[in-house]
């Protein structure tokens, strides 16, 4: 099997996660996807294969070399985002792509005007949706390219390498694909995700992460007679969302520049929620985003009463680089092995987060390198062939040249 049809195949099986069951993995279909790759890890020659019944996944590449090599890890996320449905994938492969408009069902057209990062990829072979799905290179890609690179590692034992662990995880997309990822059980000295997108990346910079939960206690009157009884929560909702700078949104961001980003709004006149989260690559810049959360909640509870406004904020996970940049090595290999895969290596930092982030402060320092998919969790999300072929091969030279640079 070569990694286009293993990629083919994983991306039929519908892995879509969700926030709203409180199990983990989330959705039992990542449990099916998850067992489907034990099997195969098993039949292709895999060792340790263990799928804990909390749906991570776990197996061993044993060393070939003589030398005492660290212990790496490749890691990837089964799941796909709750944004767009997963279920019924159907991939179509673009053979040597032109630079022009792709149809992928009427009314739907990946065009280069709206994404011009198609033009990159004039002359390759692009794995694209019908329209109605996202794709699942995120991370399903990241899947294959790992899965290959142990089959080809085993198939080329002229190729040195040391221990290699390999983990698939559930829930990556909802923020909790870390949660319990057993570093102990893993035992790696360092490890990578395959989770990025455009090739050649290289990403050991996130954003700092929280959630922000705001409930909003109005007074329902008769609007007859609610002059000063009234207090309109939707309307006081509203009113919060204005006093937040207007432009430090997603959309009017970019780079290193951090956000407030408001995600859900509901309500009535009783009760109203705001979802929001808060992002910034700077630690301090991040407590500062937190501090004004706090500081609009006080306003309002200063005008409308106390209680009126209540605010229940969470941090989710920090900058992977306040681990990683003390180990910089892990970088400078993972940057000569783009480099012998026939790429020029690309330091990014994440306009978001990673599995990688949470494991780094959980112990296990873990950079983030392509995956070769492009427009996640959408209908326009595409991936090219080539880049897929140029992920497995980054895996198998980090592992060789691991076992060069590294062994002893």
């Amino acid at each position: 099997m070569n990694i286009v049809e293993r990629f083919l195949n994983y991306v039929t099986y519908d892995t879509q996660s969700s926030e709203d069951t409180g199990r983990t993995p989330s959705t039992e279909k990542q449990r099916i996807f998850a067992k489907h790759l034990k099997d195969e890890l098993i039949a292709e020659g895999l060792q340790d294969v263990e799928l804990d019944e909390l749906g991570y996944l776990y197996a061993t590449l044993p060393s070939n070399t003589d030398k005492k090599v660290p212990t790496i890890g490749f890691i990837a996320h089964m799941d796909t985002s709750p944004d767009a449905s997963g279920k019924n994938v159907k991939p179509c492969i673009i053979k040597n792509y032109n630079g022009g408009d792709i149809v992928l069902s009427e009314g739907v057209v990946t065009s280069p005007i709206r994404f011009p990062e198609l033009l990159n990829h004039r002359g390759e072979d692009l794995i694209v949706t019908d329209g109605t799905t996202l794709l699942g290179a995120d991370d399903k890609a990241g899947i294959a390219e790992i899965v290959q690179a142990m089959v080809y590692l085993q198939q080329h034992p002229e190729i040195k390498h040391g221990k290699i662990r390999v983990g698939f995880n559930p829930d990556e997309e909802i923020g909790e694909g870390a949660h319990h990822f057993d570093v102990d059980k893993f035992e790696c000295d360092f490890a990578y995700t395959m989770d990025g997108s455009e090739a050649g990346e290289i990403e050991f910079e996130n954003f700092n992460a929280a959630t922000a939960k705001i409930t909003i206690n109005g007074c329902s009157v008769h609007p007859g007679y609610a002059k000063g009884k009234m207090i309109n929560a939707v309307r006081v909702a509203t009113e919060l969302v204005n006093l937040l700078p207007e432009n430090e949104t997603p959309e009017k961001t970019e780079g290193y520049e951090g956000f407030f980003h408001l995600t859900n709004l509901s309500g009535t006149v009783e009760k109203a929620q705001l979802s929001f989260i808060i992002r910034d690559h700077d630690r301090g810049y991040f407590e500062g985003r937190k501090s004004v959360m706090f500081d609009v909640v006080e306003i309002i509870n200063k005008k409308y009463g106390e209680g009126v406004a209540l605010l229940d904020i969470k941090d989710q996970y920090y900058n992977m680089r306040e681990i990683v940049e003390s180990k910089m090595h892990i970088i400078n290999i993972a940057k000569s092995a783009i480099t012998e895969a026939g790429m020029t290596p690309v330091i990014k930092a994440i306009r978001g987060g990673t599995d990688g982030a949470q494991l780094s402060f959980k112990g296990l320092p873990c950079p983030n390198i392509f995956a070769g998919g492009i427009n996640f969790h959408g209908p326009h999300e595409f991936c090219p062939v080539q880049s897929l072929e140029k992920a497995m091969m980054t895996v198998v030279n980090i592992c060789k040249i691991a076992e060069r640079e590294l062994g002893k």
